[in-house]
Order: C-alpha cells, then sequence, then structure tokens
C-alpha cells in the first residue's frame, strides 16, 4: 500500500536537487574543511558557500551564521550559552515553546535563574500585556518561536523583541517551523539570534544554524578546535552543510508560489473537517499556510492516527520529538484546551508535493474513519 504523507512539519523528504548538490561531497570530495591541501580547500569554499546561502536565506551576513547539528543543538547552544555570559536573572520563554527550549530554560533554574513562563492566549498566540509584566523583573534572555510546530500559529515576534531588547534582555526565536514557509528577515523580527534546520526544508538531517546578532557573545556549548568561529568545535558536516544551503536556496526560490498553493489546500482540508464537526486549534490566529491542527470530541489522537496510518496516511497526533510522550500536547493546555479535547488532537502539515486529490482522498478516507470509531464508542458506552 502506497502511504500518502501529510506530516511535513516532522520532516520533509530530500530534495532531489540537494541530494545532487550533497554527492560530491559525499563520494570524490572528501576533504576536512580544515585541511590546508587541495581537498580541504575545496571542502571549505563548499562550507562558505552554503554558509551566503543560508545567510541569503533570512537577510542577514555569511559571519553571523554558526553551523550546528540541527535545531536543538542550535536551541540549546544559545540559552545555555547567553546564561553562561549572562550573570543569572529571569529566563522567560512562552508556554508553547518546543521542549529543546523549554528543557533548557529549565535547566537554568538549577544555576540560580528564574524561569518565567510566557502565556498564550485561547488562539495560541502570546500575550503582549503578559510579556510586559514579566519584564518587569529583571531578564536575561526571551525565547519566543516564530511557528508553533503544533498549531502553525505565527508570532510577533517584533513586539517581543521590542519590549524584550527595552528590558536588556537577549532576544532569541526559534524560526524552524517558519523558514521556507512565511518570509523571515532576522534584523525585521529584531532578534539577537535565530534557530534554523535543514530537514524541514527538504534539506538533510543533522544539520542546522543558530544565527547570531554579531555583538552577541556565547559561552560555546561544544569545545575543541575552535570551529565555527569558535562557538562550535567539531569537523564540519560538509554534505550536511552543503544540503542546508542548496535547500535554502530552493525554499527561497519556490516559496512565493508555494505557499498560497500549500494554503489553498489546507483551506480545503479545514472546510471538510468543519464538515465533519471538527475542531480547530489557532484557527483565527495568522498561522504558517501548510500546518491544520484538529481535534473531533470522543475521539482520542493516537488512536484515530493508528487508524489512518492503516489506510495509507501518515498524520501526526502532535510534535514528533513528544511522540514518546502520552500526555495531552503541552501547547494546546497552555491555550486553554481542557485534557479531553487536547488528547484527541491531530495534526495534518502539507509539503511541496501534495496536490488537492490527495486532500480529497484524505478527507474521504477520515470521514470514513471517524465514523466508524464513533460508532465502537458508542457501542463501549
Amino acid at each position: 500500500m502506497t502511504h500518502v504523507y501529510f506530516d511535513h512539519n516532522a520532516t520533509t523528504p530530500l530534495d532531489d536537487k540537494v541530494l545532487a548538490a550533497m554527492l560530491p561531497y559525499l563520494r570524490e570530495q572528501y576533504g576536512n574543511a580544515s585541511s590546508r591541501h587541495e581537498f580541504g580547500t575545496l571542502a571549505r569554499k563548499a562550507v562558505n558557500q552554503a554558509r551566503e546561502q543560508v545567510a541569503a536565506s533570512v537577510g542577514v551576513q555569511p559571519a553571523q551564521v554558526i553551523f550546528t547539528s540541527g535545531g536543538t543543538e542550535a536551541n540549546n547552544a544559545f540559552i545555555k550559552g547567553a546564561a553562561g555570559m549572562l550573570g543569572p536573572s529571569q529566563v522567560a520563554v512562552s508556554a508553547i515553546e518546543h521542549p529543546c527550549v523549554a528543557k533548557p530554560a529549565q535547566e537554568l533554574a538549577r544555576t540560580g535563574w528564574k524561569v518565567r513562563k510566557l502565556a498564550v492566549g485561547r488562539d495560541g498566540r502570546v500575550d503582549l500585556a503578559g510579556v510586559a509584566q514579566a519584564l518587569k523583573e529583571p531578564t536575561g534572555i526571551v525565547s519566543v518561536m516564530l511557528a508553533n510546530n503544533e498549531t502553525g500559529v505565527i508570532q510577533d515576534v517584533a513586539a517581543v523583541a521590542e519590549k524584550a531588547r527595552a528590558a536588556r534582555a537577549w532576544m532569541h526565536t526559534d524560526a524552524v517551523q517558519a523558514l521556507g514557509k512565511i518570509d523571515v528577515d532576522f534584523n525585521a523580527l529584531n532578534v539577537h539570534a535565530m534557530t534554523l534546520s535543514a530537514h524541514k526544508i527538504y534539506g538533510p538531517k543533522g544539520v542546522g544554524a543558530l544565527v547570531l546578532d554579531k555583538r552577541i557573545e556565547l559561552k560555546p556549548l561544544i569545545s575543541g578546535g575552535g570551529h565555527e568561529q569558535g562557538l562550535r568545535s567539531g569537523t564540519e558536516n560538509v554534505p550536511g552543510i552543503v544540503g542546508f544551503g542548496a535547500a535554502c536556496e530552493l525554499a527561497m526560490q519556490r516559496m512565493h508560489d508555494l505557499a498560497p498553493r500549500l494554503a489553498e489546500m489546507r483551506d480545503q482540508l479545514e472546510r471538510g473537517l468543519n464538515g465533519m464537526g471538527a475542531m480547530i486549534f489557532g484557527a483565527n490566529a495568522p498561522r504558517i499556510p501548510n500546518t491544520s491542527y484538529f481535534t473531533f470530541p470522543g475521539i482520542e489522537g493516537e488512536t484515530l492516527v493508528i487508524e489512518l496510518d492503516k489506510a495509507g496516511c501518515a498524520v501526526a497526533s502532535g510534535a514528533a520529538c513528544s511522540s514518546t510522550s502520552t500526555e495531552p500536547s503541552a501547547t494546546l493546555l497552555a491555550m486553554g484546551i481542557v485534557p479531553v479535547l487536547a488528547r484527541g488532537a491531530v495534526r495534518f502539515s502539507l509539503g511541496k508535493d501534495n496536490r488537492a486529490e490527495q486532500v480529497e482522498e484524505f478527507l474521504n478516507m477520515l470521514s470514513a474513519t471517524v465514523a466508524r470509531l464513533r460508532r465502537l464508542t458508542a457501542i463501549a458506552v
């Protein structure tokens, strides 16, 4: 049975053009980018080109891009690296952050930091009045994601950053889910640091970047030979970095044609969902164009995901990085959604190769599956 993939917020397939760009550095151009001979020089040139491509995708200088092993490392590198340079005060993160922001922030509590969660409304957007209130206390670090990985809701990061800078705090945004779906401009967002990842934009897994304001100095998370301006030591993953650069360039070329097409399919899906009586989370807030997060009252999300998988459609019951947890989505709980509804949440995330007819087939499959599960629930009661 051929599966149709609707889980692009978890990861995306490697683009053929990205693979083609990577292959020479997996085979004949295998040099270490720090070596002084021709093999090393060719590798260094490739890394430099990729750095320029990643930088161009968010409007910064190449020197501001620090390559990492992915979004999780980049988020940890900023939060722990900033904490290592600043005296303990308050770290403020939104209540809907990905665990790779929330957990390192929580770890700072052991070293004297006060952890403050910034509340969100029922629409999934950070409460700006709450941010202003939180920043009345001395604050060193603020982190608010640009687009939520579950709901797709876009935050007003620039407004939060304005308040953070006024409070003399360092402002960070995790832009992993936003890149390639909406315009992402480091300077317009007014942040000190930004996290990006390759595998959400049809690039390889295992490579990401931390983009930094040149005036910010961090304590390195990984010490060693001084790679990446001394901020991330370790032999560069040249094929991965090359793939990341190529993926960024492709994302910029296709985004303005792709985003409206994704939004049209997402709206097609949600018209069908509304007709079936689904509740759609964050529907009244600005969202990235490919994402819909919904629930059918009385049906467990995990059950629905398994049944849809059997029928040939891959969707998710939440964030892939939290898929081992049986607890309801922390994002939905923070939005004030009751646990019984949060447990039913299903995330549908479109990609560049999806088509309108696949969405229609999914809706037919979903309708039949939901009807069957409702009958089973009624019999059980």
